[in-house]
């Protein structure tokens, strides 16, 4: 699937702003399963200047400056995406204790294994903590399936926990979460990687967005017209198998991928100093449209 993505956020602030600096990762990541065909970056006002560059984990950034006051602040990102992500979960994989003993013997290297090993880590949002891992135990039983865990364990939370818009903030903590059984999809994937980094077991947060209408007679999934997030655990046999528990799926080609890190605060889509502002207001709306190509209008029609 080709994918439009339309991410608009703007900021209404009491008083003007006489200096802003930030950040964007608003950029798609390219690897294996999906391609950024093209992106564009607009901010109004004009910035002075824009750097683009990366950061730590390989993700595009943006980097920009606004000197001049200005009351309000629009930043679209609009780009092109081909996906081409199945899900792909292991018919068989190895028992999670001993994927727990291999990150506690590895040795730090260039290879995807040890460079998996740097999410065994706390994060700033997601610690280490007994309640977690407590959490985690019921599906990680003794000798189970590494993948066969993780899947339960992402079944368990989509239905111990509800969606609810209004129930936590980008601060709220996981244990927060865990007592009120509530949140949104960054929550739900804190706790999840927190339950994985809990038992030993390397774990990445991914985010990115979800096609907003599905195909005819799909289901909607939880999560569209806004940023998304899941999580990638780390398989020594298979490599990064990625969860998606708000919508208790794996994901496959409707899921597009924006960046990866330890947790949320590596991948925020926008953060940045300010200088004045005030109390300030702020609206986000994204949109994600398949491409069709003539070729796939063919293939519906003969489907």
């Amino acid at each position: 699937m080709i994918y439009r993505i339309e991410h608009l956020t703007q900021y209404a602030y009491g008083s003007p702003v006489g200096l802003s600096f930030q950040i964007a990762h608003l950029h798609p990541r390219d690897d294996e399963e999906q391609t950024c065909l093209s992106h564009s970056l607009t901010v109004d006002p004009s910035p002075e200047h824009i750097d683009e560059g990366q950061d730590y984990f390989g993700n595009k950034l943006a980097r920009f400056e606004l000197i001049s006051p200005h009351a309000k602040l629009a930043i679209t990102a609009t780009s092109e995406v081909d996906v081409r992500r199945e899900p792909n979960t292991p018919a068989e994989s190895e028992k999670w204790e001993d994927v727990r003993q291999y990150f506690a013997e590895t040795r730090w290297g260039q290879d995807a294994d040890s460079a998996a090993a740097e999410f065994l880590f706390p994060s700033p949002l997601v610690p280490h903590t007994p309640s977690l891992r407590e959490y985690a135990s019921t599906s990680f039983v003794p000798d189970a399936q590494i993948a066969e865990a993780a899947l339960d364990l992402m079944t368990r939370i989509h239905e111990d926990f509800e969606f609810d818009s209004t129930a936590t903030h980008v601060t709220t903590s996981i244990e927060t979460v865990l007592e009120i059984r509530r949140g949104v999809c960054q929550d739900f994937a804190h706790l999840m990687i927190g339950c994985l980094r809990a038992l030993g077991l390397p774990a990445r947060y991914v985010s990115g967005y979800l096609l907003t209408q599905p195909p005819p007679g799909q289901p909607r999934l939880v999560g569209a017209d806004a940023s998304h997030a899941w999580v990638a655990l780390y398989i020594p046999s298979h490599g990064w198998l990625a969860l998606d528990p708000t919508n208790n799926i794996v994901p496959g080609d409707k899921h597009v991928m924006l960046a990866w890190g330890r947790d949320f605060s590596d991948v925020s889509p926008l953060r940045g100093v300010i200088l004045g502002g005030g109390e300030h207001e702020v609206e986000v709306g994204v949109t994600v449209t398949p491409i069709a190509s003539q070729e796939q209008d063919e293939v519906d029609v003969s489907d």
